[in-house]
């Protein structure tokens, strides 16, 4: 993450809080499976956010910001709020029915690229090269692996429950897009409070149709496990999101795509006794090498080092 305009000690903090972002982030995958064995996925995802906004709006208090009132930035906030936190969240919580959750963090992984080429398509500005497409087919190529030919054979749940968190990164790549559109031009914060306010007023009639009331009379463990993910993996995380994303920019913070799998993969193995296959480490690991192609600084500097190198002899 090291930048010429950044100081070893800005660089050491960055990369900290990029992990402490990934540990919360990786957490959400853990706190989720704990919770779907009292309350359904889709009541998941309408207490994550609306949990999540009183901390948020507090923030802004506390930073002395306000919510604006204007027409565009409220339909631009439904929108993100659509594509960013209710499709995905509900998508996600739903496949982990079937699937563990590090598998689902794993297909997640994919977010990065799903975004490269879904700007590429939409926002002239950020056009679609040919690291970006190679990048994408090796993403592809790790979730083929993971899912195995046997995918193709019929139907199965748990192929659908794949689909599902890959249908949820696929809407965290267009909300990107989206929030580059329709929301520029206010702070961060005030764009993740409008956000989530924007997701709850969605997330609540389709709950109350689909899955009625919520229930309060749950486990201590399963309110636990709800407020992790809205306190420790939406209000902090944004937190954690803005502060990285003001030290050390969009391209380092993509960064933390790899870095949530294992954060969750061992927290999954610690508390709830899952295992990865070899098939999901190697869909991994290719997934990996797509982010690293989609990214192409590290290829950049291997290629002005072997340069070097060569100039030298």
């Amino acid at each position: 993450m090291k930048t010429t305009s950044q100081p070893n000690s800005m660089i050491a903090q960055s990369f900290l809080l990029l992990l402490c972002l990934a540990a919360v982030w990786g957490g959400s995958f853990l706190f989720a499976e704990l919770a779907l064995r009292e309350v359904p996925p889709l009541t998941i995802t309408l207490h994550r956010v609306v949990w999540a906004v009183p901390a948020l709006l507090l923030a802004l208090r506390l930073g002395g910001l306000a919510l604006p009132r204007s027409a565009r930035f409220w339909g631009g906030a439904l929108g993100m709020g659509l594509l960013n936190n209710a499709i995905p969240f509900s998508l996600i919580f739903w496949g982990q029915q079937q699937i563990e959750a590090g598998l689902a963090s794993i297909l997640n992984g994919t977010t990065a690229m799903f975004g490269a080429v879904v700007a590429g398509l939409l926002l002239p500005d950020e056009p679609l090269t040919r690291n970006k497409l190679t990048g994408a087919v090796l993403g592809l190529s790790g979730v083929a692996v993971i899912m195995g030919p046997e995918a193709l054979g019929g139907f199965d749940p748990a192929n659908l429950a794949q689909l599902a968190v890959l249908g949820a990164a696929l809407s965290y790549a267009l909300a990107s897009v989206w929030g580059k559109r329709l929301l520029g031009g206010h702070p961060p914060l005030v764009n993740a409070s409008g956000m989530l306010i924007g997701a709850a007023v969605l997330m609540l009639p389709v709950v109350l149709l689909v899955e009625g009331p919520p229930r309060f009379d749950l486990s201590a463990g399963t309110f636990g496990a709800l407020a992790g993910l809205a306190l420790l993996s939406t209000s902090l995380a944004y937190g954690l999101y803005f502060a990285i994303l003001r030290r050390a920019g969009a391209a380092n913070l993509m960064l933390v795509t790899l870095l949530i799998p294992p954060f969750a993969i061992a927290l999954g193995a610690l508390v709830l006794g899952e295992r990865i296959g070899a098939a999901e480490g190697v869909g991994f690991a290719v997934i990996a090498l797509g982010f690293v192609v989609t990214d192409g600084r590290l290829l950049s500097r291997c290629r002005r080092v072997s340069q070097t190198r060569g100039a030298g002899s």
